[in-house]
């Protein structure tokens, strides 16, 4: 069932909203729709007693505290009497997804089209003017959802672990190896970060439940606003181009291109969210099922790295770049040795020949070893081989 979404939490009708019905999601829990890398390192997390509490204690080392005393002094926050319009998405964007504390939002002047979810203990919502000025209302409505997205998971706190690792880089990067060692983390904490970019582009789709709107905002961004010059159907085929063209060579540029950076390249996302909203567990989810917030605190960490693994297993059979094909041929072809070798010791060690060693010494000796099996198995010639 679905419900009409055209007023906010005090039961004023919303400005701008097209009439039309959009989902709700009471008690949903931000498992429901986070990419399963970012699901697990986050359950994980969620599980270690006191985290939350230490990296808050540390949060006034950290620029972010400095960063939400900026935007209150220098932006424009919204309001019923500012920007009126996005303080009506905001507050629609928590409603959808059910939370109860609206974080506050600002706009801040700067032409380059970005936003931003920031803070500990009270995340901030940042829109430049840009992107204000680019998107129309639908396309902003997917990015506040996607910053909502955010604030629901909890990634700013969680953030605040790669801003203070890449400080702790800088400050050790003149003992020898040191640097080496933090920035191996901090690599590891940048692809979860941009595996939490995929999940609050979910969570974006889930407010709006719009996925042309969703792929028009995204597209542009990496174009900007020349929409009658784009077609969305031409820029998931750039994704698609993106993936399986070039050669080994390219493979390693794609991997070295996007290592320092934080976010997927639009083109991915755009691709990635396309993918989601066509499976299974999209449509369950619009249908009503999905994970409760209340259940968070019984998820188990094993459960969570083991989806994640199978994600990126499945990630592998399917794509088409040629280095992760390689990659993937290389453990297949290592597996099905493996099963071979194995199969063959246990002949060896079970007491029996491969059938292929009779053949090869010309007949006779094939004749003996099938009566040598009909007699250890009971006239069942070769079941010993079989186990």
């Amino acid at each position: 069932m679905t419900e009409n979404h055209d007023r906010n939490h005090d039961g004023k009708p919303l400005g701008g909203v097209p009439s039309r019905q959009r989902r709700r999601f009471p008690g949903i829990s931000s498992r429901a729709y986070e990419h399963p890398a970012d699901r697990s390192a986050l359950v994980a997390l969620r599980k270690l007693s006191g985290f939350d509490t230490v990296f808050k204690a540390l949060s006034g080392l950290l620029p972010e505290r400095s960063l939400r005393l900026l935007y209150l002094s220098d932006s424009v926050r919204v309001s019923d009497a500012q920007f009126s319009h996005l303080n009506d998405m905001l507050r629609d964007a928590c409603y959808v997804l059910d939370l109860d504390k609206v974080p506050p939002m600002y706009v801040t002047q700067d032409p380059v089209p970005n936003a931003m979810c920031v803070g500990l203990d009270e995340p901030v919502i940042v829109l430049t003017t840009g992107l204000v000025e680019l998107l129309d209302e639908e396309e902003m409505r997917a990015v506040i959802g996607h910053e909502v997205g955010h604030a629901l998971s909890g990634h700013a706190v969680y953030r605040t672990v790669l801003l203070f690792l890449t400080n702790v880089a800088l400050k050790v990067a003149w003992i020898p190896l040191g640097n080496v060692a933090v920035m191996a983390i901090v690599a590891a904490l940048r692809e979860w970060f941009r595996k939490s970019e995929l999940s609050a582009d979910r969570a974006g789709l889930l407010v709006g439940q719009d996925l042309r709107a969703s792929m028009r905002g995204l597209m542009k961004i990496a174009g900007g606003n020349h929409l009658h010059e784009m077609n969305v159907d031409a820029f998931l085929a750039q994704a698609d181009e993106y993936e399986k063209a070039g050669d080994l060579r390219d493979s390693v540029l794609k991997i070295l291109n996007v290592l320092p950076r934080s976010h997927p390249f639009t083109t991915v996302r755009a691709a990635e969210l396309k993918k989601w909203s066509e499976s299974r567990d999209y449509q369950r989810l619009m249908d009503g099922h999905y994970p409760k917030r209340s259940e968070d605190k019984d998820t188990s960490v094993t459960d969570s790295f083991r989806e994640s693994a199978g994600h990126y297993a499945q990630t592998v059979k399917d794509s088409k770049d040629p280095l992760i094909k390689l990659v993937g041929d290389i453990a297949g072809g290592a597996g099905d040795l493996a099963g071979d070798l194995g199969g063959r010791l246990r002949t060896v060690f079970g007491g029996g020949a491969p059938k292929e060693t009779g053949k090869e010494t010309g007949g006779d000796s094939s004749k003996e070893s099938d009566k040598e099996g009909d007699k250890e198995t009971g006239g069942e010639p070769g079941e010993g081989a079989g186990r």
